[in-house]
């Protein structure tokens, strides 16, 4: 197959980025008049998520470290729902990955499936909280404000989200899911929100948004009764300084890498355009006829979910796959549909000339092809000659080097995007 020539482009988009997280973090807990908030000796919890959150331990550590000189006592609560299998064990090792662990961190992390209940929701199911986060003196919530991947609304995924499905457990986030998919996601998380709130002593909560180049754009604290309006805020910065694909119409999508530390769908729907969530409308841009994936990061721990959302994949991928994890994560987020298996071949080459042969007449000399390294990182990518013109004419895109024929390595592996 005669590949097409590509080309190394660069998104230059004018983004905020915080030069001192620590700085920040102190200036923003400086308005909360933590003494007021923290008695001596008082046990804090502080959620934990597996997103890949850039320097989610320093942020992390910081909090820690305020905290004690504040005569705090924190601990640490993973707060990831049914991830890492479901087990306590499972989402040790996932903070592990992420350099969150008691040693780096220097408090405890108290991981557990107990779960009480702390109400009923209006759809009559249980409200299931962490039972080491309900029964603390205090908990500060804290996770990225991004784009959901399966639902569009004031608020998505956040803080909100955060306490109704990451302090659930696997039992919690079960319940939570169940629900979405007869009233929406937009309608449950709120009020699940909402009453946790209210049920259990939450101190504050820190939101944090990134930018394109995958770097800490902004933090900001909230008190609880200011949740919900933070993190819309907070969610219209996201929406304007998120990563995006710039062609609306692509032959073929490929990418290094998905997994779990990237998206809780892999890789992000709101990038790809496809959604494939029951009651969901599907995204009307970008159209992508054919997704290649060529690994999984270890960050995963074999968790593939998502990887229905392509349509072909590596030999490699599936040997990393851990069916248990990503059965678990599937069957209780309600979305079996995002565990499918794509066509699987022995190598890059082989996947990729795959998706050349299935995206109609089209010559691959002509064809729109993207090559990324993942939906979080996409400063730089990878483009075919047949986009050129087109990403000419945009603001925003810098050509940095012609690249020359798609090329493979001598064991037919594609070259990644160098960032």
């Amino acid at each position: 197959m005669d590949f097409p020539r590509m080309h190394r482009i660069r998104q230059t988009i004018d983004t905020p980025k915080i030069n001192s997280i620590k700085d920040t973090i102190s200036k923003e807990l400086s308005t909360l008049d933590l003494a007021s908030l923290i008695c001596p000796g008082a046990r804090i919890a502080i959620t934990a998520g597996s997103r890949g959150i850039n320097h989610i331990d320093l942020i992390l550590k910081t909090l820690i470290d305020i905290l004690k000189k504040n005569k705090a006592d924190p601990f640490i609560v993973p707060a990831m729902g049914s991830h890492g299998n479901g087990t306590a064990q499972g989402q040790i090792d996932i903070l592990k990955s992420l350099n969150i662990t008691q040693d780096t961190m220097g408090v405890p992390i108290l991981s557990s499936m107990e779960v009480v209940q702390i109400g009923i929701s209006s759809h009559g199911f249980p409200i299931l909280v962490d039972k080491h986060a309900a029964t603390a003196d205090g908990v500060v919530v804290m996770n990225r404000i991004k784009l959901h991947t399966e639902f569009e609304g004031p608020i998505e995924s956040g803080l909100m989200k955060m306490m109704a499905i990451g302090l659930g457990n696997h039992k919690g986030c079960f319940q939570v899911h169940k629900q979405t998919v007869n009233f929406g996601y937009s309608n449950v998380i709120p009020e699940i929100g909402a009453t946790i709130l209210d049920s259990i002593p939450v101190l504050f909560g820190v939101g944090i948004v990134e930018n394109i180049y995958d770097e800490t754009a902004c933090i900001k604290t909230c008190l609880p009764d200011q949740f919900y309006e933070t993190e819309a805020l907070l969610l219209k910065k996201a929406k304007n300084y998120m990563a995006r694909l710039p062609f609306d119409k692509i032959d073929i999508l490929i990418l290094d890498e998905m997994g779990k530390n990237i998206s809780g769908t892999g890789m992000d729907t709101n990038v790809i355009g496809r959604i494939m969530f029951i009651g969901e409308k599907e995204p009307d841009t970008p159209k992508i006829t054919r997704i290649v994936v060529l690994d999984l990061t270890e960050a995963s721990h074999g968790n593939a979910i998502g990887i229905g959302l392509a349509d072909f994949t590596t030999q490699k991928v599936i040997s990393k796959l851990s069916i248990q994890a990503m059965a678990t994560n599937a069957i209780t987020a309600m979305t079996p549909e995002k565990a499918r298996l794509p066509v699987s071949l022995d190598t890059d080459k082989k996947a990729i000339e795959a998706a050349f042969q299935t995206i109609g007449a089209v010559a691959p000399a002509d064809a729109r092809i993207v090559h990324i390294k993942n939906t979080l990182e996409m400063g730089t990518l990878n483009i075919s000659h047949a986009l050129m013109d087109e990403a000419k004419k945009r603001d925003g895109l810098m050509l940095l080097e012609d690249i020359g024929p798609m090329s493979f390595d001598n064991d037919n592996r594609l070259m990644p995007v160098r960032l």
